[in-house]
């Protein structure tokens, strides 16, 4: 490997000189500067990393905190998405990202904080994770600084998608179609199914609708096998409803099986209605009508406040940012006020 002292004596200048030119100070001249940058590329000279967060205090290094549910990993539909754009984000500014090992079976497993203080992490994004794990606390109040994704703690930066919003969109367009018997299939409990589920019984009184009991029921988000058994159970009731509202398009799928396995058609003989808006959601036959959330716009916003609080800590701003999102109005919710003759 090509040092610095390498360097230094094949342009026949102080290490102090190639340092200073390639960390572009203003006391070298620029045309000494792109001598040797330009040496520093024939040579294959790359600064150590670990000597440099010495000098800087600063390792250009974001730790990523990402368990969900399912354990889909970074194959999950939503959150790849908001992860790529925070990625591309911090990458115009020379960072890198850092999974965070969340195996809590090896024997050697170190806390949360001790793994981002161990990898010198000059900041974490922290998404789809148990936000009640006493390890994700503490490393919330660490002082590092940390971005959350649909989840508020005091004094941290957080970045939401319009839960409540959606939802309510979402009802309202349903209702406009002339659904009076909606059934909603909420994921597991957590910050955002708790907005979703508010939002949820707001927008319906405010609607005058009324939602018995049996057509509330959870399912796990992306589980597909609890989302076809429970929207069976809806189907056997002796007054099934006319649409359901699904956690997640991917769980969706499964209830839509479910309704598909019973000789059942979508919309014509019972609509559905999805919350992401997922590639696989839009592509099936007849498109998901879904909640298309802002994955972009998201990952932007939570990559630029981290960083903002990174540099500028004094004068970065804690407060909570909505991202809100669009309906996708699909081809799966039936019009009830112009309905199709059955065939």
């Amino acid at each position: 490997m090509v040092s610095l002292k390498d360097l230094a004596a094949e342009c026949g200048v102080s290490i102090a000189t190639v340092s200073k030119a390639l960390n572009d100070q203003k006391d070298v001249s620029q045309k000494t500067k792109e001598r040797i940058r330009k040496k520093a590329r024939e040579m294959g000279y790359f600064p150590n990393s670990a000597a440099k967060t010495l000098k800087t205090n600063e390792s250009k290094n974001i730790g990523v905190l990402f368990v969900d549910e399912a354990r889909s990993g970074l194959t999950h539909d939503y959150f790849n998405h908001v992860l790529d754009s925070f990625k591309s984000e911090i990458e115009l500014h020379d960072y890198d990202l850092t999974l965070i090992n969340c195996n809590k079976t090896h024997k050697s497993k170190m806390t949360y904080l001790e793994r981002a203080r161990y990898r010198g992490f000059d900041g974490v994004i922290i998404a789809c994770i148990n936000f009640q794990d006493p390890e994700v606390a503490a490393l919330v109040s660490s002082g590092i600084p940390v971005v959350t994704i649909d989840y508020i703690f005091n004094d941290t930066l957080a970045v939401l998608s319009d839960n409540i919003g959606g939802m309510r969109e979402i009802l309202k367009y349903v209702y406009e179609k002339g659904h009076r018997k909606i059934a909603y299939i909420h994921g597991a409990d957590s910050s955002v199914t708790q907005a979703r589920i508010s939002s949820f019984y707001t927008t319906a009184a405010q609607l005058g609708l009324d939602v018995p009991e049996d057509y509330v029921r959870e399912a796990p988000y992306r589980d597909t096998e609890e989302t076809y058994r429970q929207t069976n159970c809806l189907l056997d009731l002796p007054d099934p409803p006319t649409c359901i509202l699904f956690p997640d398009d991917y769980s969706g799928l499964g209830g839509i099986s479910a309704i598909k396995n019973r000789g059942l058609r979508v919309p014509e003989d019972i609509s559905v209605v999805g919350y992401d808006g997922i590639n696989r959601g839009l592509s099936i036959e007849p498109s998901l009508t879904t909640w298309q959330q802002d994955t972009e716009t998201i990952g932007r916003e939570a990559a630029r406040r981290l960083l903002s609080r990174i540099k500028s800590p004094k004068t970065t701003i804690i407060m909570p940012v909505t991202v809100p999102g669009r309906l996708y109005e699909g081809d799966s919710v039936q019009d009830l006020n112009h309905p199709v003759p059955k065939a």
